[in-house]
């Protein structure tokens, strides 16, 4: 986001940032809003653009409201939408959206759980209630896996908590994300996002290892259903809510056999998905924003840029387990092509001033092609260049078969 609202012509500062933003100030939480606030008025900063899910779910934008600072990002209430997966459920139910079956449980009915689990042959997917940096969901596919997600989620998490049991849906997923002001939304070009750890979707969940667009299958007939029994709803809904919505708004949808259904919602741009949307986005993402905030969103107008975008995740040795060794010297930065956008996700500088892993997903290196394969073998081939100890990448980013849609819809 801050190299697209930079090329928009903004002055942009990150807070907190990592070693490869310009201008960022690790000093500063994304969660102190005081700090933030002194922050903007010492520098003239009139306009917050909130990445990640905690500040939201915290309510950076309800700490500003009636400051002369503009936030765009939902209110607390708002975000519950994506901090709470129970509440974002009946917000579904309630407005029409198609989604999956789902049954609500607390943590002292694990036992009524693994029964209904058990009816159902396994074939669930087990959700934490609340945040968990993509990484609170299970996709089981026997009765011994959801026995173990539910162990699992009982080791996570101590004392009284929430989560959901629900029907397993087949089908390929897409991300469709979008800007709105609550009353209409524009959306961006259809990605696919790639979250198990390994090849062939296999392994656990992670955060994200990858990404593309346009995708190829997606087009105006999947779109126009996805419009009709998702996105058109949830707009209605949120009109019915006693909240403002403005901000990103993110659809988690799987093209099942009966029709596109709901997985999830986000209520930020998404990552990985951000770092191929925004270079494909020609658009200003600035003036996006401006008119969500100004009340001008009907009148603009998205424009997308040709071709194809692929973003592979430069992860370390052992993600996404809680713990892994980091602190590992980077090279090869300066040796990749100039067409390869290299986006920082996990890296710092240590004491000697070397670049350095700091986390899981370290960064994502995003390639541009005329056709979906050029851009794949393009960013792959750049990717090898790219070294830190026990660097993972998965290597089937953007090359799944292309599925065979159900023609009923």
């Amino acid at each position: 986001m801050a190299w697209k609202l930079t090329r928009d012509g903004a002055t942009v500062h990150v807070l907190p940032g990592n070693a490869g933003i310009p201008n960022s100030h690790p000093e500063i939480s994304a969660t102190d809003f005081p700090a933030i606030q002194s922050f903007c008025e010492a520098n003239g900063v009139k306009l917050i653009v909130v990445g990640p899910e905690a500040p939201l779910a915290a309510g950076v934008t309800d700490y500003f409201t009636g400051s002369d600072i503009r936030v765009f990002g939902p209110s607390r209430a708002g975000a519950t939408l994506e901090s709470s997966k129970v509440w974002s459920k009946d917000f579904m139910r309630r407005h029409g959206v198609a989604t999956a079956m789902s049954w609500q449980y607390r943590s002292d009915k694990l036992d009524e759980a693994r029964a209904k689990a058990t009816e159902l042959d396994g074939q669930v997917v087990v959700k934490y209630d609340g945040l968990a940096a993509g990484k609170g969901v299970y996709v089981c596919s026997s009765i011994d896996e959801a026995q173990a997600a539910l162990d699992d989620l009982q080791q996570q998490h101590t004392g009284w908590f929430s989560f959901l049991l629900e029907e397993k849906l087949t089908g390929p997923e897409i991300s469709i994300i979008g800007v709105t002001d609550g009353n209409r939304v524009r959306l961006l070009a259809p990605s696919q996002d790639h979250k198990q750890l390994l090849a062939g979707d296999q392994g656990p969940n992670t955060g994200g290892m990858g990404a593309y667009c346009p995708v190829p299958f997606c087009d105006d007939n999947v779109l126009a259903a996805i419009r009709t029994s998702i996105v058109d709803p949830t707009l209605s809904g949120l009109q019915n809510e006693q909240f403002d919505f403005n901000g990103f708004l993110y659809f988690g949808i799987m093209l099942t056999p009966q029709g596109p259904k709901l997985l999830e919602y986000n209520v930020r741009l998404g990552d990985p998905e951000a770092e191929v949307l925004l270079p494909a986005l020609e658009s200003s993402l600035l003036e996006l924003i401006e008119a969500t905030l100004n009340g001008t969103l009907q009148q603009t107008v998205v424009r997308q840029r040709r071709g194809c975008y692929v973003g592979v995740v430069l992860a370390s040795g052992g993600y996404p387990a809680a713990q892994f060794p980091t602190g590992f010297p980077i090279t090869g930065l300066d040796q990749l092509h100039p067409s390869i956008l290299a986006f920082h996700g996990a890296t710092k500088r240590n004491a000697e001033g070397e670049l350095v892993t700091s986390g899981g997903r370290v960064m994502v290196l995003v390639g541009h092609g005329e056709e979906l394969e050029d851009a794949v073998a393009h960013v792959y081939r750049e990717a090898e260049k790219v070294t830190f100890q026990d660097v993972y990448i998965r290597t089937d980013i953007g090359q799944r078969p292309e599925p065979t849609l159900a023609s009923n819809w």
